[in-house]
């Protein structure tokens, strides 16, 4: 969605009538178990099945829901339209987050849930301020749910506002890590694709592509979460498990102008480096322009996170070697399910956390396979939007 120049973006749209709990703890168990430690603010999925295995079959259960055909919901549960006020950092080449609308919103229509939504859109890394004026914004329209993210600190007072009040009710979005210090009093839902299982995956790709042994760079996003989740526990896992060394790092606000900068000055500084791993779609295409100037495509790879549409395309032109594709639209899937069961009575079927099934694809990954993860990751989103 364009924002016409501007920074912040907000639009109001009608309809009517308008594990899945990831298989972490597996992943984690038989990957060395890399993650947040006990004296982090955040829990695991492993941790948080550990400490809450009730949740376990819930997620089983919730996960055939998202995979199955849409059901309507139950007749005479709505006497008005549920409004949903979406805050989202949108206005990135990234097309995780407007899938993720489209997506919500088809569902929504298919199970027959009426609806009104207030979208908010802004550029990754905006001013917390802005964010926080159209949160307040949305509040005044008393929205019966509000979908946000959660990636710097400065937005956690925000929610937690917000969950003391119990109303409207929270889904945070790409987060799958509960917070410990909301223990007992968790948003309505957490919903999005595990950041840690993403980066292992990439790690031990990385790692058997460059036969254990060599120079790396890292390309951070912001300072927050997603650099953490993703950046850190990728340099963890590889100082433990390999001997490869990190030789630069930068924080490039998932710029791509900055991202092709810095990817500039490693390739001046380490010529001979065997790849830059990047934290998002941005700044892998904007380190991948840098390479394709300096000539060095051929020798140095780049990574992609998330497998959207431009990445794919970057890999099918030999600008990415590997990225972790998202099954994309079951996160707009699993909101507006969860939102369904909240209308029938039925909270106690909501996991606390949803986490989508990813798939590693590289170059070499045959056409027809990543044609039929395609159809999968994008079932909703790569069908013609809803005309507003």
């Amino acid at each position: 969605m364009m924002g016409n120049g501007n920074d912040a973006v907000g639009k109001n749209t009608g309809y009517r009538p308008v594990t899945i709990i990831c298989l972490a703890m597996v992943l984690l168990l038989a990957l060395g178990g890399v993650a947040p430690g006990n004296n982090s603010e955040h829990m695991t999925i492993y941790e948080y099945l550990q400490v809450h295995p009730e949740q376990n079959q819930i997620a089983a259960n919730f996960k055939a829901t998202i995979r199955r055909n849409a059901i309507p919901v139950e007749p005479g549960v709505q006497d008005r339209p549920v409004k949903v006020a979406i805050i989202y950092p949108a206005l990135q080449i990234s097309d995780y987050w407007r899938n993720s609308v489209q997506s919500f919103k088809k569902r929504m229509l298919e199970i027959d849930i009426k609806f009104h939504t207030s979208e908010y859109y802004t550029k990754p890394t905006v001013n917390h301020r802005i964010q926080e004026r159209q949160i307040k914004k949305a509040l005044g329209d008393r929205p019966d749910y509000l979908i946000f993210t959660l990636d710097a600190k400065k937005h956690r007072w925000l929610i937690e506002q917000i969950i003391t009040q119990k109303h409207p009710k929270i889904i945070l979005q790409n987060i799958t890590t509960p917070l410990r210090i909301w223990e007992g009093k968790q948003p309505f839902l957490y919903v999005g694709f595990d950041h840690i299982q993403g980066s292992l995956m990439l790690a031990n790709y990385l790692i058997k592509k460059n036969n254990n042994r060599g120079k790396y760079a890292l390309l951070y996003f912001s300072e927050g979460y997603v650099s953490r989740m993703r950046g850190d526990t990728f340099v963890n896992y590889l100082d433990e498990h390999s001997q490869m060394e990190l030789v630069a790092k930068y924080y490039t606000g998932g710029d791509p102008a900055k991202a092709e900068a810095a990817a500039m000055e490693i390739v001046k500084s380490d010529p001979d480096i065997k790849f830059i791993y990047s934290c998002s779609t941005d700044i892998s295409l904007g380190a991948a322009k840098a390479l394709e100037q300096t000539g060095l495509s051929e020798r140095i790879m780049i990574n992609g996170w998330g497998g959207g549409a431009a990445e794919l395309n970057a890999m099918a032109q030999g600008q990415l070697e590997v990225t972790v594709m998202r099954m994309n639209d079951d996160n707009g899937v699993a909101m507006a399910e969860a939102i369904r069961l909240d209308l029938a009575g039925r909270r106690q079927d909501v996991p606390v956390v949803f986490c989508g099934d990813m798939e590693l694809v590289n170059t070499t990954t045959p056409r027809n396979q990543i044609e039929r993860l395609k159809k999968r990751a994008f079932r909703y989103s790569g069908k013609p939007e809803i005309e507003k």
